[in-house]
């Protein structure tokens, strides 16, 4: 069976950046092997469980999915039919870090090579992740302390630094994604609260 933990990189020789490419190599060759009915079985799972996440919550900043990644539309179905206010990120201008208002059956573009589908706006700014309670990211995979690897463009790092002392921050996998393993970790990594899955919540241990 496949398990990312069984990735990791055993040279000790191995630059960081080249072990985590090693490993997002990996993943996403890997995503691209399930099948159609594994993923929908996924997604809808996956939406049942954030249903736990959001109590007191009126704000949620989370993403439109691309075709290998845990589909998300599900999601953002529940999350608009709890009445909560959706963020999507999009390209602001010079490919800055920008967030959208988004409702299901909004359009969705995708305006660069490699990125998720982007809402049509208009941006509210950097700044406007400030406004959620709970932000719901992307990843190829996160450890038992929270350790998040993502695509490697950073674009998520350096988000969340507008984010709110008291957001949570959960990374969103397929079940085989979370790493028993310790993840290699840079300076600047940002850490998340815990992932959901199509298994549930697992909350990091720090």
């Amino acid at each position: 069976m496949w398990s990312v933990a069984n990735t990791l990189p055993r040279d000790a020789h191995l630059e960081m950046e080249d072990a985590k490419q090693i490993m997002r190599d990996s993943v996403r060759a890997h995503r691209t092997e399930r099948s159609d009915r594994e993923r929908r079985e996924a997604a809808e799972a996956i939406a049942v469980h954030a249903a736990e996440l959001l109590e007191d919550v009126r704000c949620v900043a989370t993403y439109a999915a691309r075709r290998t990644e845990p589909d998300t539309a599900p999601l953002l179905e529940t999350l608009d039919r709890a009445g909560i206010s959706i963020l999507l990120p999009m390209l602001g201008p010079g490919l800055s870090r920008d967030w959208a208002r988004y409702r299901p059956g909004d359009p969705l573009e995708v305006r660069a090579p490699g990125r998720p589908p982007d809402p049509e706006g208009p941006g509210l700014g950097a700044e406007a992740l400030a406004e959620a309670d709970l932000i719901l990211t992307p990843a190829l995979s996160v450890d038992a302390a929270g350790n998040r690897l993502g695509q490697g463009g950073g674009w998520y790092d350096r988000a969340l630094a507008h984010a709110r002392p008291d957001a949570r921050v959960i990374a969103i996998l397929f079940d085989d994604e979370v790493s028993t393993e310790p993840l290699p970790v840079a300076p600047h990594d940002r850490r998340v609260d815990g992932v959901l899955t199509p298994r549930g919540i697992v909350r990091a241990t720090r």
